[in-house]
C-alpha cells in the first residue's frame, strides 16, 4: 500500500498504523502520530486501520538544550 509518510511517499506492508511507524523505523514511544491532520493518540495506534494514500506525520521530541 502507498502511503505518505512526512511528506514522502513510502511503500508499506500493513494496514495500521503502529506497525507501519516500525516498518519505517518510528520505534520511539515518545513519538507524536497525526493521520490526515488529525492527531492520534499513542494508544489508539494498534486500532487504527491505514488505507491508500493517506498521510502521516510524525513528530519526535528533539532532546538538548
Amino acid at each position: 500500500m502507498r502511503i505518505i509518510v512526512n511528506g514522502e511517499e513510502r511503500e508499506v506492508t500493513s494496514d495500521l498504523l503502529d506497525q507501519v511507524l516500525v516498518e519505517c523505523g518510528y520505534e520511539n514511544p515518545s513519538i507524536a502520530t497525526a493521520l490526515n491532520g488529525t492527531f492520534v493518540h499513542r494508544e489508539l495506534r494498534t486500532e487504527t486501520k491505514l488505507t491508500e494514500g493517506d498521510r502521516i506525520e510524525v513528530v519526535a521530541p528533539i532532546e538538548g538544550g
